[in-house]
C-alpha cells in the first residue's frame, strides 16, 4: 500500500478515541477501516492523564494497523472546541512574480500574513477561515488563484485556542509515536461538511453530542461564526439509566442504543429485562419508563443547547439545527427535538460505507 496516498484521522473523544484511514478521489472519500478505543484519561474534552491517553492512541494505531495492514505513521488531528476563540483577520500581500499571476505561493502568503495577528501568549493559533479574497479593487473572490493583480487580500476567522489544552493532545500524539500532518478544529472540519451549502449559507446551528462533550458550532452567509462546548453528553443519560435501573454503566450503555427511546409516546410498553447490580436476579422494565428517563435528560440538554444559542447571540436560524455525534442514535431523538427547538431539525450520519454512523462524523470531516 502507498501510504502517501492515505489519511488517517483520529479523533480523541471523551469516551472513545477513534481512528479512521481513508483515501480520497473526485471529493470522495473512501474508507479503507476504522477503528476505536475507550478513551482513557480524558474528561469533557480536556486531558487530566498524559500516559492513559498516550496508550489509548497507541491502541488505536496498533488495532488500526493491524486490520488494514497499513503503517500508520502519520494522522491529521482534531481538536476540541474547548475554549476556543474567533476574531476578526485580515492579510495583505503584494504580487511579485512578474506575469502578475495569483498561484499557491501567495495563497500561502496571505494567509501567512494573516496568522501574524496579536494573539495572548497563552493561546494558539489554530485555524485561519478565508470569509472573501480581495484582489486589488474586486472583492468576493472565493479562490484567487489564476487571477492577475498586483495586490491580494485576506478577510477571513482566525481561531485560537488554549495553549496548555493543544499542547498537551500534541505530546499525547507524539508519545504515541506518530507525527501530526494537519490540526483542525473538530466542529470546523466536521460541519463545513455535514451541512449542505443552503444550510451554511441561511444560518444553521451544527450540533455534535458525544460521550462527555456537547459541541454547538454556527454558520452562517457559508462560514463558521462560532463554537462553544457543554459539558453535558450521552454518558450523562448512560450514568442516569445506571443509576434509576440500578444496573451496571455498561447494561445501561446496551439498553440505550438497544432498547432506548427518547419520545415516550412513541416508546412501547414491551418489558425488558435488567440485570441488578450485585444481585442475583433481573427487573423488568418497559421502553416507556426507559423513554421517561432518557427523554427528559436530553430535553434538559436541549435546553442548554437554547441557552448557549443565546449566549452567542443567535436569535434566528434559517437552516435550522442538525444532529449528530454517538448519543443521536437512540430512537425518538428526531421527534423530540423538533417539539423543543421548533426548528427544522435534521440527524447527520457520513454517507459512506463503513462509517455510515453519526459517531464517526468527525473523523470523516477530518479527512475530507
Amino acid at each position: 500500500m502507498d501510504e502517501s496516498e492515505y489519511y488517517a484521522a483520529l479523533d480523541i473523544g471523551s469516551s472513545t478515541v477513534k481512528l479512521l484511514v481513508g483515501k480520497v478521489a473526485d471529493d470522495t472519500v473512501h474508507v479503507i477501516g476504522v477503528t476505536e478505543v475507550a478513551s482513557k484519561g480524558i474528561r469533557k474534552g480536556t486531558i487530566i492523564d498524559i500516559e492513559a491517553t498516550v496508550k489509548s492512541i497507541k491502541q488505536v494505531i496498533e488495532e488500526a494497523e493491524r486490520m488494514m495492514n497499513v503503517k500508520v505513521s502519520e494522522v491529521v488531528l482534531g481538536i476540541p472546541a474547548n475554549d476556543v476563540q474567533f476574531q476578526k483577520a485580515k492579510g495583505v500581500v503584494a504580487i511579485n512574480n512578474d506575469n502578475r499571476e495569483i498561484t499557491d505561493d501567495e495563497l500561502h502568503r496571505v494567509i501567512d500574513s494573516a496568522q501574524l495577528m496579536s494573539v495572548s501568549p497563552e493561546r494558539e493559533v489554530l485555524n485561519i477561515v478565508p470569509k472573501q479574497f480581495i484582489v486589488d479593487d474586486y472583492d468576493e473572490i472565493k479562490d484567487p488563484r489564476g487571477m492577475l493583480g498586483i495586490r491580494l487580500e485576506l478577510e477571513g476567522t482566525l481561531i485560537t485556542t488554549s495553549k496548555t489544552l493543544l499542547h498537551n493532545i500534541l505530546r499525547c500524539v507524539d508519545k504515541a509515536g506518530v507525527q501530526v500532518r494537519e490540526i483542525y478544529l473538530q466542529s470546523l472540519a466536521a460541519g463545513t461538511f455535514a451541512l449542505t451549502e443552503d444550510e451554511k449559507n441561511h444560518g444553521v446551528a451544527y450540533v455534535d453530542i458525544g460521550g462527555g462533550i456537547t459541541t454547538v458550532t454556527v454558520f452562517k452567509d457559508n462560514h463558521i461564526v462560532g463554537s462553544s462546548v457543554i459539558p453535558v453528553g450521552g454518558d450523562n443519560m448512560t450514568k442516569d439509566l445506571s443509576i434509576v435501573l440500578k444496573t451496571s454503566t455498561e447494561e445501561a450503555r446496551k439498553i440505550k442504543y438497544h432498547y432506548g427511546h427518547m419520545y415516550v409516546e412513541d416508546a412501547l410498553d414491551d418489558w425488558i429485562e435488567v440485570p441488578v447490580i450485585d444481585q442475583d436476579k433481573h427487573e423488568n422494565i418497559s421502553q416507556k419508563y426507559v423513554a421517561e428517563i432518557l427523554g427528559a435528560r436530553m430535553e434538559e440538554l436541549f435546553d442548554l443547547i437554547i441557552d448557549e444559542l443565546y449566549n452567542m447571540n443567535v436569535t434566528d436560524l434559517p437552516g435550522g439545527i442538525i444532529l449528530t455525534g454517538g448519543a443521536t442514535k437512540v430512537e425518538g431523538i428526531l421527534h423530540l427535538a423538533r417539539d423543543v427547538f421548533q426548528l427544522r431539525v435534521r440527524l447527520h450520519a457520513p454517507p459512506y460505507i463503513g462509517v455510515r454512523d453519526p459517531k464517526y462524523t468527525t473523523a470523516v470531516g477530518l479527512i475530507q
